[in-house]
């Protein structure tokens, strides 16, 4: 087939799942990622031919509801390319500008942890961007540790990874006291799962994504106790946060003892990030 017939088959062949500009981008980055063909290429030399030997497989695997980023085991976040497969969370675009308002603010920080690193993806990029900052990381899953260790070998990224429960033992397993404590948690509550694509909820790590209907602020508050202790003193935390949840998530940091504490909104106007700051 040429590129413009393969690009016109995936399209069609994903019109059951998604509307047709989403199945559109789809196929472009299906096509750039197993191919090497870029969308410019696409639509300058659309009649050269297109030799794709694992079209049917992977057009099969979207058919399902597979993320595209699972067929490819590929994923960009802000400038760098991550291995991503379904033991860990695609990353989002809210939580790239979480790392992009810290990469602002934290330039003299001297040591840093994200919890709940998943693909690494907040870790790496932060010791990229913070080259005088330590970097240290923890996920209670070990594959994801796995997949995070070999993102950040892959990109020359020094991380300190260790395996650790948010809820339990992370203080004991990180002794360091850090100048930034950072976390993208569990947030989604259970009733929830009824609006989200299947593609999220058929695929993506349930582990990273729900908590208790009847506790949305578990990890949060959980994360914020241990971080009075954890934290240098002026050291802040960073959250990515249930939009829902703002003002809860407001008062919970001031009841634990936080000030200057900070909310911000992402592109598509929603609260999705909040600092504080320890006494």
């Amino acid at each position: 087939m040429t590129r413009r017939e393969t690009l016109d088959h995936i399209t069609d062949s994903l019109s059951a799942l998604y509307d047709r500009r989403e199945a559109h981008s789809i196929a472009q980055y299906l096509i750039e990622e197993l191919t090497g063909v870029t969308p410019s290429q696409l639509m300058c030399d659309p009649d050269a031919e297109l030799p794709f030997a694992e079209l049917d497989s992977a057009v099969r695997q979207l058919q399902e509801g597979t993320p595209v980023q699972y067929v490819t085991h590929t994923a960009y976040f802000l400038d760098y390319k991550f291995e991503v497969r379904p033991g860990v969370l695609i990353p989002r675009p809210e939580t790239e500008e979480l790392a992009a308002w810290i990469i602002r603010e934290e330039q003299r920080a001297t040591r840093l942890l994200d919890i709940g690193t998943g693909s690494g993806c907040l870790a790496v990029t932060l010791a990229k961007e913070l080259p005088h900052t330590a970097v240290y990381a923890a996920d209670i899953s070990q594959e994801a540790l796995a997949i995070a260790t070999h993102n950040a070998r892959n990109l020359g990224a020094e991380v300190t990874f260790r395996e650790a429960d948010a809820l339990h033992n992370i203080g004991e397993v990180f002794p360091e006291k850090f100048d930034v404590i950072v976390s993208n948690p569990p947030y989604v509550p259970e009733h929830d799962r009824e609006e989200m694509h299947t593609n999220v909820l058929d695929h993506e790590p349930h582990l990273a994504l729900f908590v208790p209907d009847d506790d949305i602020l578990l990890f949060y508050r959980e994360i914020a106790r241990r971080g009075q202790a954890m934290l240098q003193e002026g050291g802040r935390l960073y959250f990515e946060i249930y939009h829902r949840a703002a003002e809860q998530m407001l008062a919970m940091l001031s009841t634990e003892g936080y000030t200057d504490i900070r909310l911000r909104e992402d592109m598509s106007g929603k609260p999705r990030m909040i600092c504080c700051r320890k006494k």
